[in-house]
């Protein structure tokens, strides 16, 4: 089967031939949103929309943060408040993953009741919709978790006086990163009147921080000897008062096929990112980032899921998972890059 298009399907659902599994489907999108943890949806919320690629609003913060109400007039009125805007594009690309199914293998293992006699089709609908959070995460730790993307970057430093744009490395016992992180949202909050909430942090970052001594300084009192306090993510959430704060620790293997296995963490695992997202995502409201993704159907199930037998002969059906999104960076100042923390 070809590669599946966006203009593709929009001509199968004009023609009524594009008749997504509806069981199936809705299993695929609880599955996707379910996982709280995904490191990319942290800091670029799902953002639904109609059409499969189109324009979004970007709104000029000075004049968002102007004081535009006056004292209305005896019998006259105010001038119109001005708000500058422009528009960016986005344009969702379909993703697929195709899972196949041994109906005469399967048969075998209903009579002996082994491993996978239950139904089959949900076994590898749950499989595409934990994978399709995989590939949302490497997309974003190749192009937005790492140095050089965001125009605010301080870079981490041994020296206990940083200069401008640096910072004390956290593996250094003299840095205190509670205080770094609020100072550097009190920076963003006063230049975009968004106080950041989410933290997406390199593996590195993370086990730096389990052991720093101003962190256990402020969680010891929450334990005991028998149950002593332990550093989580949700604690260190906590700590650094943020909504979601998440580790990225995707893996994948570098190398090419055919060649000695070169296993590394994708992304930058001694960085980490603080940015404001908006929990309530559409074109027009502010946030760091967005996954705009495409409604195909118009019926809010983003992962439409197909199943279909396979050739005469073959003995086998298919299960055919669609998904189609554009992931953008939206306000580069909503975000905030830490490189070297480590």
């Amino acid at each position: 089967m070809a590669k599946r298009t966006a203009a593709g399907i929009q001509a199968d659902i004009a023609k009524g031939v594009f008749r997504p599994h509806t069981a199936l489907s809705n299993m695929a999108l609880a599955y996707y949103q379910s996982d709280d943890k995904a490191f990319a949806k942290t800091i670029f919320p799902v953002c639904p929309v109609t059409l499969s690629s189109d324009n979004y609003y970007i709104f000029d913060k000075e004049d968002l943060l102007r004081d535009n109400w006056q004292k209305k007039p005896a019998y006259g009125k105010v001038d119109p408040a001005v708000l500058s805007e422009h528009t960016e594009s986005y344009a969702c690309v379909v993703d697929q993953m195709i899972m196949g199914i041994d109906r005469i293998r399967q048969t075998d293992l209903t009579r002996r009741q082994g491993p996978g006699a239950a139904d089959p089709r949900m076994q590898r609908t749950r499989t595409m919709a934990g994978q399709a959070n995989i590939h949302q995460d490497v997309l974003f730790a190749r192009a937005f978790f790492k140095p050089g993307v965001w125009g605010q970057e301080e870079t981490g430093v041994d020296s206990t006086t940083p200069a401008n744009g640096q910072f004390i490395k956290f593996s250094n016992g003299n840095s205190d990163p509670v205080a770094l992180v609020d100072d550097r949202k009190t920076v963003m909050e006063q230049s975009t009147g968004r106080r950041p909430n989410r933290m997406a942090l390199g593996v590195n970052v993370y086990n730096s921080l389990k052991r720093h001594p101003a962190v256990l300084e402020r969680v010891k009192y929450g334990g005991s000897t028998v149950n002593p306090a332990r550093v989580t993510e949700n604690v260190l959430a906590q700590l650094f008062e943020v909504e979601k704060l998440t580790v990225q620790r995707s893996i994948m293997n570098r190398a090419k096929p055919g060649q000695k296995a070169d296993m590394g963490y994708i992304g930058d695992p001694d960085g980490f990112l603080l940015a404001y997202a908006t929990d309530t995502p559409s074109i027009d409201e502010p946030s760091a980032g967005y996954i705009f993704t495409w409604d195909m159907l118009g019926n809010g199930n983003l992962m439409p899921v197909l199943n279909y037998d396979g050739e005469p002969g073959t003995h086998s059906e298919f299960i055919e998972g669609l998904m189609a999104t554009d992931m953008k960076k939206t306000a580069d100042d909503l975000g905030m890059y830490f490189r070297d923390a480590v």
